[in-house]
C-alpha cells in the first residue's frame, strides 16, 4: 500500500509539471505580458516605459521559456515559466497582478466555498443514492415509472432557472433568505442554505438516473439472483448486494466532484455574490490575472490526484477483490 501510494506521488509530478505548462502555454497564446500590463495600467494609451515598468514590478520582464542571452542553466532558469512554477510545488503562489498574496485569499475564501459544498455533495448523494434504491425497490410499478418521468423533467430544466427561480420565490416574495451575501460563523447558515437547496433539487435529476442505471445492472446479474433464489429478502438483497457492489462505480464518479468541493462552484457563487473561490477564479478570469489562474488550476489538478489515490484506497474496502500492489 505505502509503495503504491509513493509511486502515485511520484507519478503526479510530471503531471503537474504538464498542467502548470499547458495552462501557462495557453495563456500566453491569448494575451502577451505587453497586453497584460496594458489591460492593468487601465488606460488605453501607455507609454511603452510605463509598460516596461510594470512588467520588472511583475516579474514579466524575461522571456517565456528561454532565454537566450543568459548561458548555461540560467537559459532556462531566467525565463518566465520558471521563476512563475518552481515556487507552485511549495505551494507558494506568490502575489496576484493587483498585488494581494494570493495564499491568503485561497484560506480566506476557501470557507464560503466549502460551506456550500460539501453540505450539498454529501446530501446530494445522499438523497441521490436513496432516490435511485427506491425506484429499484418498487422497479415496474407506476412509482418507478414516475421517478423516471420526473428525474427526466429535472435534468431537462437549466441550472440557471433554478438559481434565478430560487432567488424570486425564496428571497424576494418569501423573503425567507438573503438574495446575494455572506457572513462568517452561524450566521452563514442564513446564506448558504438556499445555495445548497438550488444545487440538490438540480443535481438530484441526472444523479439519481444514474444510480439508478447503475444499480438496474447490477440488479440483473448472477449473484442476485442467487441471493433471492437463497430467500433472503429484497431489503436485504438491495442493501447487503446491489448497494455494495454499486460502490465502486460511485466512487468513481466522486472524485470526479472532488476538486470542486475546495475551488467551489463558479456560478453559483456568482448568482449569490458568496466571496469563494469560485468567484474568484471567475473574477480573475474577466481580468486576466494569470497568477490566480495558474494557482487554482494547480490546485484543482493537485486536489484531483490526491481524488484518485483517495478512491484507489477506497476500492479496497468496498471490494475485497481489489489489491493495490
Amino acid at each position: 500500500m505505502i509503495a503504491y501510494i509513493l509511486r502515485r506521488l511520484l507519478y503526479a509530478v510530471p503531471i503537474l509539471i504538464g498542467v502548470n505548462l499547458l495552462t501557462f502555454a495557453l495563456f500566453f497564446l491569448v494575451n502577451t505580458p505587453d497586453d497584460m500590463a496594458r489591460l492593468h495600467l487601465g488606460v488605453k494609451r501607455v507609454t511603452p516605459e510605463a509598460v516596461a515598468k510594470w512588467k520588472a514590478e511583475h516579474g514579466y520582464d524575461k522571456p517565456l521559456f528561454l532565454n537566450a542571452k543568459a548561458t548555461g542553466v540560467a537559459k532556462v532558469t531566467d525565463t518566465i515559466f520558471f521563476d512563475k512554477s518552481l515556487a507552485m510545488f511549495a505551494l507558494r503562489f506568490g502575489a496576484s497582478d493587483d498585488g494581494r498574496d494570493i495564499a491568503s485569499a485561497i484560506r480566506t475564501r476557501m470557507w464560503p466555498s466549502l460551506a456550500i459544498a460539501l453540505p450539498t455533495f454529501t446530501l446530494g448523494l445522499a438523497v441521490n443514492i436513496s432516490v435511485a434504491l427506491i425506484m429499484i425497490f418498487f422497479r415496474r410499478t407506476y412509482v418507478e415509472w414516475t421517478g423516471v418521468v420526473a428525474l427526466v423533467g429535472l435534468m431537462s430544466v437549466s441550472g440557471l432557472f433554478y438559481i434565478i427561480g430560487g432567488q424570486y420565490l425564496f428571497a424576494k416574495v418569501w423573503q425567507l433568505a438573503p438574495i446575494s451575501g455572506y457572513q462568517g460563523g452561524f450566521n452563514a447558515i442564513r446564506f448558504v442554505w438556499l445555495p445548497i437547496l438550488i444545487g440538490l433539487v438540480g443535481g438530484v435529476g441526472a444523479g439519481a438516473r444514474w444510480y439508478r442505471t447503475l444499480f438496474l445492472e447490477e440488479a440483473g446479474k448472477d449473484y442476485v439472483r442467487t441471493a433471492r433464489a437463497k430467500g433472503l429478502s429484497e431489503m436485504a438483497v438491495l442493501f447487503r448486494h446491489i448497494l455494495k457492489n454499486g460502490m465502486v462505480p460511485i466512487l468513481t464518479g466522486a472524485v470526479a466532484v472532488f476538486p470542486l468541493l475546495f475551488m467551489g462552484s463558479l456560478i453559483m457563487e456568482s448568482f449569490f455574490g458568496i466571496p469563494g473561490l469560485g468567484n474568484y477564479t471567475i473574477n480573475a478570469i474577466s481580468s486576466q490575472d494569470f497568477a490566480i489562474v495558474r494557482a487554482m488550476v494547480f490546485i484543482g489538478a493537485v486536489l484531483y490526484i490526491v481524488g484518485l489515490i483517495l478512491t484507489d484506497i477506497s476500492y479496497t474496502l468496498v471490494d475485497p477483490r481489489v489489491r493495490l500492489q
